[in-house]
């Protein structure tokens, strides 16, 4: 059975932008659920549709892969679905280690969506004594003064941190010192890691924090629309939300809006720098559905 240690994704040799990398996940589980459906063939509109991108991007990065559909006809379905695979690594097996099993640890070894995806998780790690021997999703926790031995004994290169924040950079050394070359990371601080390894950072707390300045943005707009014939016209301070008053001062320009759209197109050069290297970026992640 091949493993992470032995065989490397095709996109970097063959020059496939970050930004598409990222975006091809979204590809696959859409033509998943077509496949599921038993649907033969999909336009570029629909599936870019159910992608949440625009036709035009979706068209471009398929021309990376080599892929083009066939005019009043579309894209075959299971071929994209395995071209896409094969891209994304995903026809080999991975073995994953997940060090850290508190709530979330728990809860992403329980998650049943890895097995599916070409994920194995390999084993799980903790620091707490009473941890160890006890099953988590039927698979043994181990102790971390084993951790090397076990990066080792099965072939891992990828890694995922879900312990507390003060722990997450020695853990990171460690992994990466084993061999880890790829790390998931759940912690909420920022991770030093050597040229060659790359991080990509879940921060929970991060995403709400962006829907929370969506949700403010949205109440100025709904207090600053224009009243009805009679009603009395709100003043700026008692209609924005608290720590908004900066935003209303008249005069000031509004900022525009961000686009979660606009969010995913992001330079593929940043995109990039912010997967890359010492310290890595905050790059918000989402576990796919």
């Amino acid at each position: 059975m091949a493993t992470g240690r032995t065989h490397r994704p095709a996109t970097r040799s063959r020059g496939i932008p970050e930004a598409t990398v990222a975006r091809l996940p979204l590809y696959l589980r859409a033509l998943t659920a077509l496949s599921e459906r038993s649907v033969p063939t999909v336009s570029s509109e629909e599936l870019a549709a159910a992608a949440g991108v625009n036709s035009a991007k979706l068209r471009k990065d398929f021309s990376y892969l080599g892929s083009y559909g066939t005019r009043g006809v579309g894209y075959d379905v299971e071929y994209l679905v395995y071209q896409i695979s094969r891209e994304l690594g995903l026809t080999q097996d991975w073995p994953v280690v997940i060090v850290g099993i508190g709530n979330l640890g728990a809860a992403l070894a329980n998650y049943g969506g890895f097995a599916s995806r070409g994920f194995r998780v390999a084993a799980l790690i903790d620091a707490d004594p009473a941890m160890a021997g006890k099953p988590v999703a039927g698979i043994p926790v181990q102790h971390t003064d084993d951790l090397e031995r076990i990066i080792k004994d099965n072939g891992v290169s990828i890694g995922v941190i879900a312990t507390p924040a003060g722990a997450a950079q020695q853990v990171c050394d460690r992994l990466v010192a084993a061999g880890v070359t790829s790390i998931l990371n759940f912690a909420p601080t920022v991770l030093s890691v050597p040229e060659g390894v790359d991080v990509r950072k879940v921060d929970l707390s991060i995403e709400l924090q962006i829907l929370a300045f969506h949700e403010q943005r949205k109440a100025g707009e709904d207090a600053g629309a224009v009243p009805a014939a009679g009603q009395a016209v709100p003043s700026p301070a008692a209609s924005a939300p608290a720590g908004a008053a900066a935003a209303a001062v008249p005069g000031a320009p509004a900022a525009a809006p961000l686009s979660a759209a606009a969010a995913a197109a992001a330079d593929d050069d940043a995109v990039a720098a912010a997967r890359k290297g010492r310290p890595e970026g905050d790059v918000p992640a989402v576990m796919p559905a």
